[in-house]
């Protein structure tokens, strides 16, 4: 009875300690990435995207994963239609052109089993430049509504919008800008 019971223990350490990458796909309901700029000094406007789709790759066993997000730049959200036009017209977002922002990760960094940045290629208005999201937050468990395992974050970086030919009015209007993501995804 002995030798069985270190039998299952030793499988399940050993299936445990070879878990293998799990993938989950973005929760559009509950994944929302922000930006924030100064407007000439006045205040700091925070503003969002509807549509984000994509996949996180996690393996808290071997310290991977990876990124892969898609933003639909149409979707832009400041709660004003005309001011949502505006920042779609080529002087900033230009999404008759480009529709799509996207951030694909070259590296994630852990602390233990946790992520706590991301390095990647951010892409907007069809140009690529490499960032890091500091990750503020993360939790896996089973969603309570799902029943099946769910992972989230909380990711900040600043990029400047100029690099991305979005750099009209500034400085006035601040050309740092924050981006944030508060992201979910549920396993495959």
């Amino acid at each position: 009875m002995k030798k069985l019971a270190l039998s299952l223990a030793f499988a399940a350490f050993t299936s445990s300690a070879f878990a293998a990458p799990e993938t989950f796909n973005i929760d559009t309901t509950h994944t929302a990435p922000r930006f924030e700029y100064n407007h000439f000094g006045y205040s700091n406007q925070l503003h969002s995207f509807d549509n984000t789709s994509g996949q996180v790759v996690y393996d808290p066993v071997a310290h991977t994963g990876s990124v892969d997000i898609s933003i639909d730049a149409k979707s832009v959200n400041t709660g004003y239609a005309l001011f949502n036009q505006h920042i779609q017209d080529a002087d900033f977002f230009d999404t008759a052109k480009y529709p799509t922002i996207t951030f694909k990760s070259t590296k994630v960094k852990f602390d233990g089993a946790k992520p706590v940045a991301v390095e990647g290629n951010l892409t907007i208005k069809g140009v690529t430049k490499p960032v890091t999201l500091t990750v503020t937050s993360f939790q896996m468990m089973p969603n309570p509504m799902l029943k099946r395992d769910a992972i989230g974050a909380n990711a900040v970086t600043k990029i400047k919008r100029s690099e991305f030919n979005m750099g009209k009015y500034a400085p006035m209007v601040s050309d740092d800008v924050t981006l944030s993501i508060a992201m979910e995804a549920i396993k495959q």
